[in-house]
């Protein structure tokens, strides 16, 4: 209940209720997308200070390779259970969204742990930066081949369209401009160590969690306004938007339980294989796999999965880590 309180989160609940309301009370696009780039760029820095303090350990190496793992792992389970009730172009593209991550649920659990003074290690923002990418290519690669699939099918049909150039879907996933934001950020941190944390304080510290209840009403809006987009679907896909986060932090925290991972890592790590990209995979996917409906990937990320985490799922992963990986 206490996380409930934080002033964050409760911004987060009025904008969805203003946007229940059809409000017009909304965030212009120009300054929701400066928000989300001075969260990046703090987080990163952050980041990068706490790494130019810690330097690079095995306990680093550990952690980012389970983030890797698990943004394997994630979309090709995915894929395997919702091909059973969905076309190859949506499971693919839900997949890749459900093994992505959402950088504003990342940012919003590490408030929280700062908040209760739980440590975690700075690497955590590579983690994040580590896990955007391989959903996004998993899904292409099962996307070309069920129009080759089709194809093969229907050799007079001339039907399917053409296979997603993986090069350029590489290219756009890791040039991205938010996330070469962050890792940019990260890496200054660590080259200007303590006296650029000292420096920063103001801008990394001061600012931060205001900057963060701002963009969580906006956010609150969004979700108001597109769950709308579910109505008529399949409970199915409904069961997967709400049981899925909980089943991937639960994959999380057996790895970190094997690997001896702490509990503040062990949280994060939970809370970015429960969450789901709604910012960045939409946007490639979009392109990349066109016959894929939006409403359903998006509307299943942002109208359900993201409310989910953000008001229940971070306090949740959190307090399970804190019991079983300290």
């Amino acid at each position: 209940m206490q996380s409930f309180l934080d002033p964050a989160i409760l911004f987060f609940v009025f904008g969805i209720l203003a946007g229940s309301i059809k409000s017009n009370l909304e965030i212009p696009p120009q300054i929701s997308r400066f928000l989300s780039l001075y969260l990046l760029m703090a987080l990163g820095l952050k980041g990068g200070f706490a790494l130019a303090h810690s330097g690079l350990t095995k306990d680093v190496a550990i952690t980012l390779g389970s983030a890797l793992l698990l943004a394997t792992v994630i979309p090709a389970l995915g894929y395997g259970v919702l091909r059973r009730y969905l076309g190859g172009f949506d499971a693919a593209a839900i997949a890749a969204t459900y093994g992505s991550v959402s950088a504003v649920t990342f940012i919003t659990a590490v408030q929280y742990l700062e908040t209760r003074g739980i440590t975690y290690g700075g690497h955590m923002a590579a983690a994040m930066a580590l896990m955007e990418s391989p959903a996004i290519i998993l899904a292409v690669v099962l996307a070309n081949r069920v129009r080759q699939q089709q194809r093969a099918a229907q050799p007079q049909s001339g039907a399917s369209g053409s296979d997603a150039p993986l090069g350029k879907v590489l290219h756009e996933s890791l040039t991205d401009g938010a996330q070469l934001l962050l890792l940019g950020a990260m890496l200054i941190g660590i080259i200007s160590g303590e006296a650029g944390k000292t420096a920063m304080q103001p801008f990394t510290g001061d600012l931060f969690k205001g900057m963060l209840a701002f963009f969580l009403l906006d956010m609150g809006l969004l979700a108001a306004r597109n769950v709308g987009q579910l109505k008529g679907q399949s409970p199915w896909l409904l069961a997967y938007a709400l049981l899925a986060p909980p089943l991937h932090a639960g994959l999380a925290l057996l790895l970190c339980m094997g690997l001896g991972i702490s509990a503040g890592n062990g949280a994060l790590l939970m809370v970015l294989a429960a969450s789901a990209s709604y910012i960045a995979v939409p946007a490639v996917v979009r392109q990349a796999i066109p016959e894929a409906k939006p409403a359903l990937y998006f509307g299943m990320s942002l109208g359900l999965t993201f409310p989910l985490n953000i008001l229940l799922g971070i306090a949740v992963y959190v307090w399970v880590a804190q019991r079983v990986l300290t």
